[in-house]
């Protein structure tokens, strides 16, 4: 049986809000990997960088919003994991950032 966290009402609507209101960081993601999928062999490793990079502020941004929230939490663990997972599977290509973060 799945157990259903407290948080995920409130996770839901925070990636909510960040995908309204910080889409920018999204929208660069997206068009960062559609560059580098484009490119050609002497493009490549240039614009996987710059993918990289673009995961990189993405993820910064989000674990902004996280972070200052979990700082109000006497026990922030089982948010920040669930946090984590439910960003995951919304924008997988953030999935390695959120490992790191």
């Amino acid at each position: 049986m799945l157990r259903r966290s407290r948080y995920n009402d409130l996770i839901a609507t925070q990636l909510d809000l960040f995908a309204r209101d910080e889409h920018w960081y999204l929208d660069e993601v997206n068009r960062a990997l559609e560059r580098y999928n484009a490119a050609d062999a002497d493009e490549a490793e240039e614009l996987y960088g710059d993918y990289q990079l673009a995961i990189e502020a993405a993820m910064d941004r989000l674990a902004e919003a996280r972070d200052t929230y979990a700082r109000t939490l006497d026990d922030a663990d089982q948010y920040l994991a669930d946090f984590n997972r439910a960003a995951v599977r919304r924008w997988r290509a953030l999935a390695l950032a959120i490992e790191e973060s």
